[in-house]
């Protein structure tokens, strides 16, 4: 979608990012330690993002593995926001909320996309509105943007709404975070 902006309004945009400090991690979370390690075969951290799992490809999710839960661990979350966003708060691309400590990682493609016929228990709204992974997707000229891909370690599993948004699910996890990790990679269009 915002790849048909046009070129030059994304130059003229390209001072406006979000930021990395308005994230969940810098902005909600900062306090929390840093136990988790979040990592991805196909990108390392602070590296670009392959075509393939952007908008310019078939925009499938990208394959992640953690390790290093905190004892005590109930349920983990995954939220991924794009901080390079030209927009007051970082677009959110993901949530996955109690996901099951027993998993310690998820295939290329495990999340759906927006047009994939599956069930959507347990993922949250992106900022389109839609409970699925939201490939990459900025703005032609507007530069480099930092997709940050945040993995929380919960002390108790969320009691939440079906689909719920950024807004909900980070009031539900207010006092149960007890370890957190990330993962950043890169993606522009030229």
């Amino acid at each position: 979608m915002l790849e048909k902006i046009p070129h030059a309004v994304g130059e003229a945009l390209s001072g406006l990012k979000a930021g990395i400090e308005k994230t969940a991690y810098d902005a909600d979370f900062a306090d929390v330690p840093e136990t988790l390690v979040l990592t991805s075969p196909a990108f390392a951290d602070g590296t670009d993002i392959p075509a393939r799992f952007t908008a310019d490809g078939p925009g499938t999710s990208p394959p992640l593995a953690w390790s290093g839960l905190p004892d005590g661990t109930a349920a983990l979350v995954l939220l991924v926001e794009d901080a390079g966003s030209p927009t007051p708060q970082p677009l959110v691309h993901l949530i996955v909320w109690n996901l099951s400590i027993a998993t310690v990682a998820l295939d290329e493609g495990a999340l759906p996309s927006p047009d994939s016929p599956v069930d959507r228990t347990g993922l949250g709204k992106n900022s389109f509105l839609r409970a699925a992974w939201l490939p990459p997707d900025p703005p032609s000229g507007h530069g480099r943007h930092a997709y940050v891909f945040q993995l929380y370690a919960l002390g108790k599993a969320l009691t939440l709404p079906d689909n719920p948004g950024r807004g909900a699910l980070l009031a539900a996890m207010q006092g149960q975070v007890v370890g957190k990790g990330r993962l950043i990679g890169t993606y522009a269009r030229a």
